[in-house]
């Protein structure tokens, strides 16, 4: 990727792109899907990010996913299995420009992948400090790595992890009070 690394401000449009984008998926595998949730920092209302949404739908076996490449396709997206092998247990597709750039994560319900991009989403919308320190940093890494998306996402994972092991902490001692 030879793009700049662009941190926008909130886009109160986020949230509604997704539902638009939910509704098409839905169209052509809701038959396949046991959850669908918007992620990411665009799905953080207040949050600045990369304009960019990213959506992650569970289903039952990561098998099945094969089963959802064609329909996929006729709605715009485009499978990209080259990331298996780092991330194993999910599926990517991508739908970009002229519509709209979209991060499409298949995965298996309650899967690590999907505990952690929950976690770590719901922490920040319940804690907007966190999430406007998050903002900042993603700038200061966007300035400092320009167009070098492997080495902005390496220098964002420390905080991220933090972040949801603070997360698991909450949920766990909130389920030791219950």
């Amino acid at each position: 990727m030879n793009h700049p690394i662009i941190i926008s401000d909130y886009d109160p449009q986020w949230p509604i792109l997704y539902e638009e984008e939910k509704a098409r998926i839905l169209e052509v595998i809701g038959d396949k899907v046991v959850k669908i949730e918007h992620i990411g920092s665009t799905a953080v209302p207040g949050l600045g990010a990369k304009p960019v949404i990213d959506i992650m739908l569970a289903i039952p076996h990561l098998a099945d996913a094969e089963r959802c490449i064609e329909p996929l396709r006729s709605i715009g997206y485009e499978y990209i299995p080259k990331y298996e092998a780092s991330i194993p247990e999910r599926r990517y597709f991508r739908k970009g420009p002229p519509e709209a750039h979209i991060h499409l994560h298949v995965v298996e319900p309650m899967s690590d992948f999907w505990e952690r991009h929950i976690l770590f989403r719901d922490f920040l919308r319940a804690h907007p400090e966190i999430a406007q320190e998050y903002y900042q940093l993603k700038k200061g890494l966007a300035a400092k790595y320009g167009s070098d998306h492997c080495a902005y996402t390496e220098a964002k994972a420390p905080f991220i992890k933090s972040v949801v092991a603070k997360a698991r902490a909450a949920q766990s001692t909130s389920t030791a009070i219950t």
